[in-house]
């Protein structure tokens, strides 16, 4: 029993020099704290300054890609179906042509030429519910960005670089060209410009 409590004591005391040494220790790390240069403590908060610059730097980079990419996104699924509706476009050309032929030949109120004009409705429909627009490019200005040129018809009765005649319509895709109108573009008679400068 008393080999017990001699035990019993010894861990006490064991436990109290433990103690005693943390303190030590702490009391010890607290004053080299105090002992640091100054110079090192401005490095250490630079260094800090800096590795928080950083990490706001690569917080930022990283938000723009994730918006970058989600634009990407959206972009791609606005334009997804642009192979499918190039390839339908010709088959509107067709379908007007063949129209306006019909109209040439026939009777007004033909059932064939009434069931082909409703078919071409429900086609340009379908078209519009994409998001494709047909480009109105008669009687108004030349533009390189939305028009191609096939040539140019000298032409009095409308200003110079003008679109006088639409060979094949062209189509935008959420406002983004798809197909340029293949147009003729008006010109001066160069008869009358010479006939000008000569005089």
């Amino acid at each position: 029993m008393a080999e017990k409590k001699k035990q019993k004591d010894q861990r006490a005391e064991d436990v109290e020099i433990m103690e005693n040494e943390a303190s030590a220790e702490q009391t010890q790390a607290a004053s080299n704290e105090d002992m640091v240069p100054a110079s090192e403590l401005t490095a250490c908060r630079d260094e800090l300054a800096q590795m928080k610059d950083q990490f706001l730097r690569a917080r930022a980079d990283m938000e723009n890609y994730r918006r970058r990419m989600q634009r990407d996104k959206e972009e791609m699924a606005k334009f997804a179906n642009e192979g499918i509706l190039k390839e339908i476009l010709p088959v509107v050309d067709n379908l007007d042509r063949a129209i306006a032929h019909a109209r040439e030949q026939e009777e007004k109120g033909s059932s064939l030429l009434d069931g082909v004009e409703m078919t071409q409705r429900q086609l340009h429909k379908v078209l519009e519910k994409y998001n494709v627009v047909p480009i109105d490019a008669l009687e108004k200005p030349f533009d390189s960005a939305c028009h191609e040129a096939m040539g140019q018809m000298e032409r009095d009765d409308c200003p110079h670089n003008t679109v006088v005649e639409e060979m094949q319509k062209g189509y935008t895709l959420n406002e983004r060209l798809l197909r340029p109108s293949m147009v003729m573009v008006s010109k001066k008679n160069s008869s009358e410009d010479e006939g000008k400068n000569s005089q």
